[in-house]
């Protein structure tokens, strides 16, 4: 198993949204990515924030966003997060009939493109299109709720994944999301999970920076053969 450095993104779903910006500059020196959950209360039961406010906080920090759409018709508006300068920007396989095409959209877009997989989806039917992604994100709960309990038995998905992407010998990020806190992220990092979304274990935490640290720590050292 060839398991790259981990990759440790806050998710501002658990911030204070009435102070995203110091809430993003308390992460700044500690954070690999910044998540940013864009949940459009039609695919997801939920409603959260959008492309005005991704082109605002990118303007007030250097952390690379990540940004995971939870929405419907992501053809049509993934693009725009990329051109607001997104790093990464996920679609939700179960959103779109052409994963590759809009994939392709995205890189030329000057963006990175993730799949994400919902809890409930099988990740069997989406392995080889994976050539056309750079990074692979496995839901460990149901989408579209913050502070759900994470889920271990999907990480059988992680497993999958990383057997996939090691034999294929393919340069892909295979990110977690749900439920990510210090007693939990060892155990995806073990299944093969290079990157973590944490969203309450960092922004419920009285020094997020250091529990950024804190996770990254503990993902290292559950690397198998670490």
């Amino acid at each position: 198993m060839t398991v790259p450095p981990p990759i440790v993104a806050p998710s501002i779903l658990a911030a204070d949204f009435a102070r995203l910006a110091d809430e993003v500059r308390a992460v700044e020196n500690a954070a690999d990515w910044l998540h940013v959950d864009v949940m459009d209360n039609h695919f997801v039961p939920n409603l959260t924030i959008g492309l005005p406010v991704v082109q605002s906080l990118r303007a007030v920090t250097r952390i690379p966003f990540d940004v995971h759409l939870m929405i419907e018709d992501p053809r049509r508006w993934a693009p725009g997060y990329a051109d607001a300068g997104a790093y990464n920007v996920t679609f939700h396989a179960e959103a779109c009939d052409d994963p590759v095409a809009l994939a392709k959209d995205l890189r030329s877009a000057g963006a990175k493109a993730g799949l994400a997989i919902d809890r409930d989806t099988p990740i069997e039917p989406y392995l080889e299109l994976l050539p056309s992604f750079d990074t692979l994100l496995i839901m460990t709960i149901k989408a579209g709720f913050g502070g759900q309990r994470f889920i271990p038995q999907l990480l059988e998905k992680v497993r999958a994944a990383r057997r996939h992407v090691d034999t294929g010998h393919l340069e892909l990020r295979i990110e977690v999301d749900g439920g990510i806190a210090a007693d939990t992220i060892e155990q995806a990092a073990a299944a093969g999970a290079d990157a973590f979304v944490a969203g309450t274990a960092v922004y419920g935490a009285a020094d997020p920076a250091e529990a950024v640290r804190r996770l990254r720590g503990l993902a290292e050292r559950a690397v198998p053969g670490a």
